[in-house]
This record gives structure tokens, C-alpha cells and sequence, in this order.
């Protein structure tokens, strides 16, 4: 009998065994698991799929605690009488003694041998009751509310709340429509005081210009005297706000969300690649908002780079090739644009013609424009730097979304070095043909209106008509980022791919074909490929960082192929209030 306690004895516990891991045992719903030290509870029971209704919580911001929707029952063990041991269950784990009233499961963490229960009569009662609460003053105006389709507090209700109201009272009411900021719009009848815009502008904008005012049921949301919300995040409080509080302007009213088709892609606004997601019906953008990537922008983005959408249908849209004859641009078919195209470039050395690219076409395309640049023989070639501000958060100071990637495909340190000797040469004359891809030169690049009349022969890819555009002898309409397939590489080396979310014009063309056909019209071999994915393949091969990836393994998140060592400071700020335990992240 001694041998076998001894034995017992030294078999090792549950949580002896979690220890040794840095994990605690924590029982949810029945079911024993283990999580690390410091786990908040909300996130214990996200990660073993049981769901916890919230509001105020969110884990890139602090936790204020101040909806008590992700209420649960929690259990710990009794403590035993002095000289007592434990009472275990046949696994060796403490009988949980569970507590009679709930507890908010955002803002306490797990420990060891705790239980915790997410569904149960107390649980329910509770979060039914916080719900009956939130909706006392709030407007049942669900039909014409803007956040219809994607509203917590609408699917909550009717997850978790009691299915009608014993209010009879005349509701309070708060301002409507109030004008906070020049691209956000206030209904804060609709706010249930969740405080998350108030965290998100403190804690990560830098720019604590919200707050609440008064007392009680008259609590309302509010900007600081003088003050606006014009911060270049303000967006992102739409995007996190749980109801119809905090609205775009830009989108507010447009469309129903429920009509939207959403696409993941990539922003190319500037070279820090934030992941976003295009919402379209039919073949309209509607609006673009972050998308999740923690090693990339977080859940965020800036206004100036989600709003940038628009011009994609702006009348100035060039939707078929132009050719220019007596001084006016005509109509034509591509194959006439090509054959031009051939006959003409043909007639100058190789000396005589630049080709400028730019920093905002995909792996693929300079991929392509650089094959074409070997089949001229042109030692003429430049793309065009963007350079800007950076902003200590998510605005890279590049404005340029492929430099990283321009550097890897063109085999070059410098892809913009040569841009003012192809100017210094179209001015001398000795350059007389100049082809230049998705770059307005007189606006980006810094020609003027007579170095592009001095060109025997000037070919411009571009979108919209635009000063440089006005002096090409051939103009090929391409397609805007939405419109495209390929990969681009951020400033931090990271590989990522743009989708398709909505259709060029019927005669504008994908970059990459129009780059493979100029190829064909200047070499005479009909071009074997058929698909960016065998652009890709054909990259793959010929860079080294490329080596054994498709466009398929690049995947949603992207995948680094080249360090750099660029640090985004957004990111910095996160990782260091996740460190700090103030964050969940």
C-alpha cells in the first residue's frame, strides 16, 4: 500500500505538466485545454471555437470593460482547510467550484485549473438583460440604417437578447447626422458607448480627439472643443465600430453591403502593401477597407490610400487605343496599334530609344517590359521614383508599391538612376523614340511639354488622359490595379498578390498582355503565353528570391522572399504594447 502512494506520489499533475510548458489547464464548457500564461479569457475560448458575443472588446486596442456583453461563468477551486490536499477528479485536475455570479471575460486571464462556461442559464440571463439594456434608447431603425448587413448589435440581439422589449418609456434622443470630420459622419442615437473609436485615436492614430460627454443615458460621443476628426485613420473608427454610430462619407447610403462581392488584395499607394479588401457590385468599386495582416498594417489603413479608388471610373478613363494624326488623337483597333507600333520603332538604333517603366507595375509586367527592352536592345531605361513624407504610422515615404520587387526582377540597386539622363538625352536629340508605361512624365517625372515635342515617336501605356499623354503618337489604355492579377514586393520584402476584383474596359488590355504583344510585334515569334500564372512561372525561373513559388503559394498573407530590414512603425508600437500586456494583438 506505501509503494503504490509512493508511486502516486510521484507521478507528475496536470498542471506540473502545463507548468513546464509555460501553459496553464483550463476547462471551457467541459472540455479540459491549455493555453499560455496570460491568456485573456475572450481569447482562450475564440481559439477553441466557443463564441463569446462583445463589443467594446477588441484585441489590437486596451480593454476598457465597459459593455459586459462577453460575460461568463468562471470556476476556480476552492481553497482547501489548513492541512488538507486538494480534491482532484480521476485526471488529476481540482474540483472547480463554480462562482454565482458572471465575470467579463475580456478583461480577466486565465489561471490554472480555472473553468469557465459560455453558455448555461446564468450566462444567457445576464447577456440578455446587458442586450435589453443597450436597446432601451437605441433606434429600431434597422431598415434604413447604413450599417444594415453588418451590424453587432442587429446579430447579437438576436443571438443573445430576449426577443422583445419591456421599455415603454420615450427614448432619449441624441444628435443625428452631426458632421465631426470631413470624411466621417456621427448618428450617436445609434452609439452604445462602446468607446473603441475613442481607444483607436488615442492608441494608434496618436490623435485623441474623441471623447464622451455628460452622464448616464445622456452620454454622448463627441469631438473636443475646436477639434475635428480629421485625422488621416479617421476611417478606420468606421470600420470597428460595432453599429451605425460612425459612418463613411464616402460610402454612406451607396449601397447595401449584402450586394457587395468582396476581394482580397493589395493597396499601391505606397510601398507598405497594406492588405485590403475591395467590395464591388457589378463591375463598380464601392469601397476598399483593411484587411487583417499582422506583419504588414495590423487591422489598418489611411484614409488617403483607401479613398484613391475613384478614378478608375473617371471620365478621363482611356478605354481603346488612340493614334495621332494632324494633331488628333483617332480610334483604332489594337492590331493596328501594334502593327504602328512595330513599323515605326523599327526605324530607330537601339541607341536612339528609352524605355521608362515604373514602380507601380506588378513583378509580371517589368518582368515583360524588361524582356521587351532586351528585344529593342535598349540601353535607355528607367523607371520613375515616388517619393513622399512618411507619416510614423503606416505611409511609407516610397510611394512606389514594387521597389523592393523592381530591384529583384530588373537585377538593378537603383532602378531609378538613369531617368534624367534619358531626359538630358531626348533634349540633345540623340534619344528619339521614348516608350514609357504607366507614368505620367510631365506630372510625376519632371518633363515638360517640349522635351516631349522634340520625340520622333512617343508610345504611352496609361489609364487616364493626362499632360504627357497629350504628345504620344500612340496611346494603349491599360488597367488599374483592381482590374489586374500578378505580385508586387513591399519595402519589407514581403511577396504579395493583387486579384482581380472588377473588369478593365472592353478595349483596354491587362498590362502583361500588352507587354507580351509588343514583344511579338518586335520580334515576330508568336508569344507562347497565355496566362499570368505562366508569366509567373517563367519569373520563378529567371529570379532567384522567385525560386519555387506560384501565385498560389503566395496566399493571402503573402510570403517574405527578400529581408530588408524595413520596419513599419505602426507595427513597432503594437508589437511593443503586446509586450507590454496592454494589448492582446
Amino acid at each position: 500500500m506505501s509503494d503504490l502512494s509512493s508511486s502516486t506520489a510521484e507521478l507528475k499533475l496536470p498542471k506540473d505538466i502545463a507548468a513546464e510548458k509555460g501553459m496553464v489547464n483550463v476547462q471551457i464548457d467541459g472540455v479540459w485545454y491549455q493555453f499560455p500564461k496570460g491568456t485573456r479569457m475572450i481569447e482562450a475560448c475564440r481559439s477553441v471555437k466557443k463564441d463569446v458575443p462583445y463589443y467594446c472588446y477588441h484585441p489590437k486596442l486596451s480593454v476598457p470593460g465597459n459593455c459586459r456583453m462577453c460575460m461568463v461563468q468562471m470556476g476556480m477551486p476552492p481553497r482547501p482547510a489548513p492541512g488538507q490536499e486538494p480534491v482532484r477528479d480521476e485526471n488529476g485536475y481540482e474540483i472547480i467550484g463554480w462562482m454565482p455570479r458572471p465575470a467579463i471575460s475580456c478583461a480577466n486571464t486565465v489561471a490554472e485549473n480555472m473553468g469557465i462556461r459560455t453558455s448555461g442559464e446564468l450566462v444567457e440571463k445576464c447577456r440578455e438583460g446587458v442586450m435589453e439594456f443597450l436597446l432601451i434608447n437605441h433606434p429600431l431603425d434597422c431598415p434604413i440604417c447604413d450599417q444594415a448587413g453588418e451590424c453587432r448589435l442587429q446579430e447579437q440581439s438576436v443571438g443573445f437578447g430576449r426577443g422583445v422589449s419591456r421599455f415603454i418609456d420615450m427614448k432619449v434622443k441624441k444628435p443625428k447626422n452631426v458632421d465631426i470630420g470631413p470624411r466621417i459622419r456621427l448618428d450617436d442615437e445609434r452609439c452604445i458607448m462602446c468607446s473603441r473609436c475613442i481607444r483607436f485615436m488615442d492608441e494608434v492614430a496618436g490623435d485623441a480627439v474623441l471623447g464622451f460627454t455628460q452622464r448616464g443615458t445622456h452620454t454622448t460621443l463627441t469631438v473636443h472643443p475646436g477639434r475635428l476628426l480629421d485625422s488621416n485613420y479617421s476611417l478606420n473608427t468606421a470600420d470597428i465600430c460595432p453599429v451605425g454610430a460612425l459612418t463613411s462619407n464616402d460610402f454612406r447610403f451607396q449601397m447595401r453591403v449584402w450586394f457587395l462581392k468582396e476581394t482580397p488584395s493589395i493597396d499601391v499607394n505606397c510601398g507598405t502593401g497594406t492588405n485590403i479588401v475591395i467590395h464591388t457590385r457589378g463591375n463598380t468599386i464601392h469601397r476598399i477597407t483593411p484587411r487583417q495582416n499582422d506583419a504588414v498594417n495590423s487591422n489598418w489603413m489611411p484614409d488617403s490610400h483607401r479613398l484613391n479608388f475613384h478614378y478608375i471610373d473617371s471620365e478621363t478613363r482611356l478605354t481603346e487605343p488612340l493614334l495621332r494624326e494632324n494633331a488628333k488623337h483617332l480610334s483604332t483597333t489594337w492590331t493596328q496599334a501594334l502593327e504602328t507600333f512595330s513599323a515605326k520603332i523599327k526605324k530607330f538604333a537601339a541607341e536612339e530609344i528609352a524605355i521608362i517603366g515604373s514602380a507601380r507595375m506588378t513583378n509580371e509586367e517589368l518582368l515583360l517590359l524588361d524582356e521587351l527592352r532586351i528585344a529593342l536592345g535598349v540601353k535607355n531605361f528607367s523607371l520613375v521614383a515616388r517619393n513622399g513624407e512618411a507619416d510614423a504610422l503606416l505611409i511609407a515615404a516610397d510611394r512606389n508599391p514594387n521597389t523592393t520587387g523592381a530591384k529583384l526582377v530588373l537585377k538593378q540597386e537603383d532602378p531609378y538612376a538613369s531617368l534624367a539622363a534619358i531626359r538630358s538625352g531626348i533634349q540633345s536629340g540623340k534619344i528619339k523614340a521614348l516608350l514609357s508605361f504607366q507614368e505620367d512624365l510631365i506630372t510625376d517625372a519632371g518633363f515638360v511639354a517640349e522635351d516631349l515635342t522634340k520625340l520622333d515617336f512617343f508610345v504611352q501605356s496609361t489609364l487616364l488622359a493626362n499632360p504627357s499623354a497629350a504628345y504620344a503618337d500612340l496611346i494603349l489604355p491599360g488597367a488599374a490595379f483592381a482590374e489586374k492579377r500578378g505580385s508586387m514586393v513591399n519595402l519589407s520584402g514581403r511577396l504579395q498578390r493583387l486579384n482581380r476584383a472588377i473588369e478593365p474596359p472592353t478595349h483596354a488590355r491587362d498590362d502583361w498582355e500588352m507587354l507580351r504583344d509588343l514583344i511579338s510585334s518586335v520580334t515576330g515569334e508568336k508569344s507562347v503565353i497565355h496566362s499570368i500564372e505562366e508569366v509567373f512561372k517563367k519569373l520563378a525561373s529567371t529570379v532567384s528570391e522567385f525560386n519555387g513559388m506560384t501565385l498560389s503559394k503566395i496566399g493571402a498573407q503573402g510570403v517574405v522572399i527578400h529581408e530588408t530590414g524595413y520596419k513599419v512603425a505602426l507595427l513597432e508600437n503594437e508589437r511593443a504594447r503586446k509586450a507590454a500586456g496592454i494589448i492582446n494583438g
